[in-house]
């Protein structure tokens, strides 16, 4: 099979573009490379005569049929999208752009695309599209859990675009007949994270002896989810899942953001040797900021429909799947160095094909 990937060198779709690979697929990494794109997350050894890269902005139709012609995918998993809150806050214009405009264009591109399709294939056909939890808003209390049939509350402009995007693809599905999919998930981490998000900012920020910022009092509650467990998630979805449905993938890890922080400054006392200079303790550096406007508390995914119709279950528990990434960004200095100092972005043109 061939898997077109739209956002392949982001954080959730480079692990799904790694798995891909590993799995002798064909795969299509389709990214604009916006500041959160990094190529260097898909390392050389992985690349084979199956993968191609294509620097595409999902919102230029015309470069999007091309890709669709010139590589005949099976299947389509669309990850491309603006996803910081605090970006979003502060400029949503892109967020509009990107998730909404960008997304219909690569609606309109499949659906031609589908459309031209010889039956057999037709029928095999899938269009992806990989969304988040936070469409959902904020739960209350802290026993229940957004399902399939939990209704959007968006609270910040990224989930609201996140959500429109959502509702176009399920529009397409239901007016055209194009065979969608839809998956929403809670929030991810793991190796090759960008380093503004929570989990690779404190310990990266730990390890440089600087401040670990916490909104408000950091009892915000998230389910964690391993990025890796994620991909395999996408790729069941994808592949046995249900034309039509959506499933909510979690991690069934609930933790408070204060949690979080301090889990990470007892493995950094653990793993690290020596410590910044001035540091007694990693945790001495915890600072509590102005909560940002909007803020949802409490985040939890009910994933048992993914389990009982598709058999998938997370591998990594949060204790499990910290350690990983804590290690991992210990042992690959020279890939977060690279993403700070802004090197990575060299060497960009002339990839634009595998």
């Amino acid at each position: 099979m061939k898997f077109l990937v739209t956002g392949g060198a982001g954080f959730i779709g480079s692990a799904l573009v790694r798995l891909l690979i590993s799995m002798k697929h064909d795969v299509v990494n389709l990214d604009k490379l916006t500041y959160s794109g990094n190529l260097e997350s898909i390392p050389k050894n992985l690349h084979t005569t199956g993968y191609f890269f294509e620097q595409v902005d999902i919102c230029n139709s015309k470069e999007i049929k091309r890709v669709f012609t010139d590589h005949q995918p099976d299947v389509v998993m669309h990850l491309a999208a603006e996803s910081h809150v605090d970006r979003s806050i502060e400029g949503p214009g892109e967020f509009i752009q990107t998730n909404i405009i960008g997304t219909y264009q690569l609606l309109e591109a499949a659906r031609e695309y589908w459309t031209g399709m010889a039956q057999e294939r037709q029928k095999k056909f899938r269009f992806h599209h990989i969304s988040t939890d936070e469409v959902y808003g904020d739960l209350d209390g802290t026993e229940n859990f957004f399902t399939e049939t939990t209704p959007y509350a968006p609270s910040s402009p990224y989930s609201a675009s996140k959500a429109s995007s959502d509702h176009l693809v399920r529009a397409w599905g239901r007016t055209y007949g194009l065979p969608i999919l839809v998956t929403n998930c809670s929030n991810n981490y793991g190796p090759y994270h960008f380093p503004e998000k929570l989990i690779p900012h404190v310990i990266l920020n730990a390890l440089a002896g600087k401040p670990l910022p916490i909104y408000g009092e950091g009892k915000q509650i998230r389910d964690w989810l391993f990025v890796e467990d994620h991909a395999r998630a996408l790729y069941t979805v994808a592949t046995q899942g249900t034309v039509g449905e959506t499933y909510n993938i979690g991690g069934h890890n609930e933790k408070q953001n204060i949690e979080v922080v301090e889990a990470i400054c007892k493995l950094l006392e653990e793993l690290v040797q020596q410590k910044p200079a001035g540091v007694s303790y990693y945790r001495d550096l915890i600072t509590f900021v102005t909560d940002r406007p909007g803020h949802d508390v409490r985040y939890a995914i009910d994933p048992t429909k993914i389990k009982n119709e598709l058999g998938w279950v997370p591998q990594e528990n949060f204790e499990t799947g910290l350690r990983k990434t804590v290690q991992w960004y210990l042992d690959n200095r020279s890939w977060w160095q690279r993403v700070l100092s802004g090197d990575y972005k060299l060497g960009r043109l002339g990839e634009q094909h595998g």
